[in-house]
C-alpha cells in the first residue's frame, strides 16, 4: 500500500481533531494527547502536532509505502521537505517525537 502523507501544524490539537475527523470521515489512527494526531484513510496519510505559532504551515510531504526500507527524507527543488517510509516506521518515530501513541484503528 501507498499512501500520500502530509503533515500540518495545528494551533489547537483538540479542536484540529474534531474539525479532521469530520472532514475525513473517520477518527485519527493514532493519538499522543496534547502533541499529535495521525488519520490514514486508502489514499491519505495526514498527521497533525500542535504548534500554535505555526498553525496552519504545512510541515512536510511524502509517502507512507510498504515497500520502502526505513526512513528517508529530501528536499525537493523549493525547500519542501519529503519523507518516505514503511507504516512501522512511522510508528516508531511518532514514539521517539512525542511519547507513546493511543492507536485507535489499525
Amino acid at each position: 500500500m501507498k499512501r500520500f502523507h502530509i503533515a500540518l501544524a495545528v494551533a489547537d490539537l483538540t479542536a484540529s481533531i474534531a474539525d479532521y475527523s469530520e472532514r475525513l470521515g473517520q477518527p485519527p489512527s493514532a493519538v499522543v494527547p496534547g502533541l499529535y494526531a495521525m488519520w490514514r484513510t486508502d489514499l491519505l496519510n495526514f498527521s497533525i502536532n500542535e504548534t500554535p505559532e505555526k498553525a496552519g504551515q504545512l510541515r512536510h510531504v511524502g509517502f507512507e509505502d510498504d515497500s520502502a526500507q526505513g526512513y528517508s527524507s529530501s528536499v525537493d527543488v523549493n525547500g519542501l521537505e519529503w519523507e518516505l517510509f514503511p507504516v512501522q516506521e512511522q510508528h516508531r518515530r511518532i514514539v521517539s517525537s512525542y511519547g507513546k501513541a493511543v492507536l485507535t484503528t489499525d
